[in-house]
């Protein structure tokens, strides 16, 4: 568990290349700062979610949004841009190995953490289903708030926003729809 461990260290350190691209600063978030940001979010909307009826794994979606990112310590945070020159699914069979590798060493070799990774990346579930939500959703908490502080250049984040497809239904749908109108309000 200790090499696991030492390696996830890195993501306190490593930024998150779509705010250096577009010219903030380094240090601006790092990726286990975003990975807290998607935790905390998967967590308000499972409880919301939930408390509209419809079922949700809140430990199943915790421990997913937590390692949803841990191949990028190996990899990097690699931009959007990136899937461009790698295509989509070179990218993906290089982050399932690189998460595969990360855990090796923990309980059972991992596979308990490579079957989450992997349901989320294929977004088989409501639990994957809403963190890729949360994913997004702090994404564009993260790009309000640097507007808020004077931030310009970030319009095409915001994108997403309004084609956002998370392939949910019903009540969880209504939920990630009302944030995302939040969102948008708060921007305005």
């Amino acid at each position: 568990m200790l090499p696991t461990l030492i390696e996830l260290q890195r993501l306190k350190r490593l930024d998150r290349t779509g705010w250096t691209l577009r010219g903030l600063a380094n240090g601006t978030e790092s990726v286990a700062a975003h990975s807290f940001g998607v935790a905390t979010t998967a967590m308000l909307l499972g409880d919301e979610i939930r408390s509209r009826g419809t079922a949700v794994d809140l430990e199943k979606l915790l421990r997913m949004a937590l390692l949803h990112d841990w191949a990028e310590t190996r990899i990097g945070d690699m931009p959007k841009t990136a899937v461009t020159y790698f295509g989509a699914e070179v990218r993906r069979e290089a982050e399932l190995a690189a998460f595969a590798d990360i855990v090796a060493g923990t309980r059972s070799g991992g596979a308990d953490y490579c079957s989450l990774h992997e349901e989320y990346e294929r977004r088989t579930t409501i639990e994957a289903k809403i963190v890729k939500a949360a994913d997004v959703i702090d994404l564009l908490v993260q790009a309000l708030a640097m507007e808020r502080s004077g931030a310009r250049g970030l319009d095409e984040f915001w994108e997403v926003a309004q084609d956002a497809d998370f392939q949910l239904e019903g009540k969880p749908h209504e939920v990630v729809q009302e944030i995302l109108a939040a969102l948008i309000d708060a921007r305005t």
